[in-house]
C-alpha cells in the first residue's frame, strides 16, 4: 500500500499561508516578473524564442550538494502534473478502485485493506483497519493514521497526534511520512517548529525521487532555514522538482533565471519555465506569462494563446488580468473589437481595485443599453464564480 499526502502548494518553504519567499530578504525575490499596471505593454519581437526544445535525460537522483548548475543550452521536458498536487489527499496504486467497488462494497480484506476502505469513505473500518496494520509494523498504515488524525476522518482531529504517527511512519521509513511529518516539524504543526530537523527530513524524502520534498529542500537552500544558504543547490532541487511537474517549482525556478540568483541569468529559461508553470494552471503564472507576451518577451509560438492566458486568470478573479482584457477588447487587439466584452471586465477589475481612468472614460461613451449588458454580463460572471467556489471549483 502506497499512501500519498497531500503536498504543499505555496510558494514558501513551510507551508503556512501568510509566508512567501519574501522572508528571505533577498532581492530576487519579488517574483512577480511584470506588475499589475492597468493597461497592456504591445511589443512585436522576441530575441531567444527561435531556440529549439530538446529534453536532456531524466533525472534520476538527488543532485549534488557540491555540484554547482551549469548554464543549459537544452530545455527539459515537460511531464504531467503530479497528481499529489491536484488529486486526493491519498493517491493509492490502485487507480479507479473506488468506482470499481462502489460505495456498498464488502468492507475490504487483505492487502491495502485499510487504503480501500478510506478511497471508499469507510473512515471508521479504515481506521480499524490501519491501526490493526501498524501493530504489525507497516510504515504506510502509520502514514494513513496520521492523515486521518490532520484531517479529522474517522477520529477527531488531533494534530499532535497526526505528528506521533507521521514521525513513527519516518522512523519506518514511509517516503510520504518522512515528508509529512517534515512539514509538520516546518511548520510548527502538532509538533514544535524545528526548520533543522524539517530540512533534513526534508532532505532523507528527497533521496528517494519525492518531487515536493526537493522543492521544499531547495527554498530551505535559498532562504538558509534550516539548511546553510545555497543558492546553486537551491536551484538544483527546484529544478528536479520542476521537471517533474511541480508547478510552484517551475515558478520560482523561472524567478531565479529572470534574476540571475544561483545561475546565469537566461530568459529563455525564465519564459520557458514561467510558460510551464502557467500550462499547469498555476494562477499568477498565467497572468505573468500573458504580460510577457505582450511585452514582447516569451516564446514565439505562444504570442497567439495571450488572450487564453489572460482570459485563464482572470477567470480566476485576478483584476490586473481582467484589466488587460479589457484593454485588449476595446481596442480590438487579437481579438474582435467587443466594448460590451471590455466594459464587462473593467467593471471586473474595477470592483478589484484597479483604478483606470482612461478605460472609465472609454466605457462612459456606451450607450446604456450596452452598459446594461455589460453589468448584466459581470453578473453572470460574478454567480458563476460563486457557485465554482461554493462546490471547490
Amino acid at each position: 500500500m502506497m499512501v500519498r499526502v497531500m503536498a504543499i502548494q505555496s510558494p514558501c518553504t513551510f507551508a503556512t499561508a501568510s509566508t512567501s519567499l519574501a522572508f528571505m530578504a533577498l532581492a530576487f525575490v519579488a517574483l512577480a516578473f511584470v506588475g499589475l499596471a492597468a493597461g497592456p505593454t504591445w511589443a512585436e519581437t522576441s530575441s531567444w524564442s527561435r531556440r529549439a526544445p530538446q529534453a536532456p535525460p531524466p533525472v534520476t537522483g538527488a543532485p549534488s550538494p557540491k555540484v554547482t548548475p551549469k548554464r543549459r543550452t537544452s530545455v527539459p521536458s515537460l511531464r504531467p502534473q503530479n497528481s499529489v498536487a491536484s488529486g486526493s489527499p491519498i493517491q493509492g496504486p490502485l487507480p479507479g478502485l473506488k468506482k470499481k467497488l462502489g460505495p456498498t462494497s464488502a468492507i475490504p480484506k487483505g492487502k491495502n485493506a485499510a487504503f480501500i476502505a478510506y478511497e471508499l469513505g469507510l473512515y471508521a473500518n479504515a481506521l480499524r483497519l490501519a491501526k490493526a496494520e501498524a501493530k504489525a509494523k507497516s510504515p504506510q498504515a502509520h502514514t494513513l493514521l496520521g492523515l486521518m488524525h490532520a484531517r479529522g476522518l474517522g477520529v477527531g482531529k488531533d494534530l499532535r497526534a497526526a505528528a506521533v504517527w507521521y514521525a513513527k511512519a519516518a522512523e519506518l521509513g514511509d517516503t510520504e511520512g518522512t515528508f509529512a511529518y517534515a512539514l509538520m516539524l516546518a511548520q510548527g504543526r502538532g509538533v514544535k517548529k524545528d526548520p533543522g530537523q524539517a530540512a533534513a527530513l526534508f532532505e532523507r524524502a528527497a533521496l528517494k525521487g519525492h518531487a515536493y520534498a526537493h522543492y521544499n529542500l531547495g527554498l530551505a537552500f535559498l532562504s538558509g532555514s534550516g539548511k546553510p544558504e545555497n543558492p546553486h543547490r537551491a536551484v538544483a532541487h527546484l529544478r528536479y522538482a520542476a521537471e517533474r511537474g511541480i508547478s510552484r517549482a517551475q515558478y520560482d525556478l523561472a524567478a531565479l533565471y529572470r534574476n540571475g540568483h544561483g545561475v546565469q541569468p537566461d530568459a529563455y529559461m525564465a519564459s520557458y519555465w514561467l510558460r510551464s508553470a502557467a500550462a499547469n494552471g498555476l494562477t499568477e503564472a498565467e497572468y505573468e506569462y500573458a504580460v510577457t507576451l505582450l511585452r514582447g518577451e516569451g516564446l514565439n509560438e505562444d504570442r497567439p494563446r495571450v488572450v487564453d492566458y489572460l482570459k485563464a486568470a482572470a477567470n480566476k478573479g485576478v483584476a490586473g488580468a481582467q484589466n488587460r482584457l479589457a484593454y485588449i477588447y476595446f481596442e480590438g487587439r487579437l481579438v474582435k473589437r467587443d466594448p460590451i466584452e471590455g466594459t464587462k471586465w473593467r467593471t471586473l477589475a474595477k470592483e478589484g481595485g484597479i483604478a483606470d481612468k482612461s478605460l472609465d472614460s472609454q466605457v462612459a461613451t456606451l450607450s446604456d443599453a450596452d452598459r446594461k449588458k455589460a453589468l448584466n454580463a459581470a453578473q453572470r460572471f460574478r454567480d458563476t464564480r460563486a457557485i465554482g467556489i461554493a462546490v471547490g471549483g
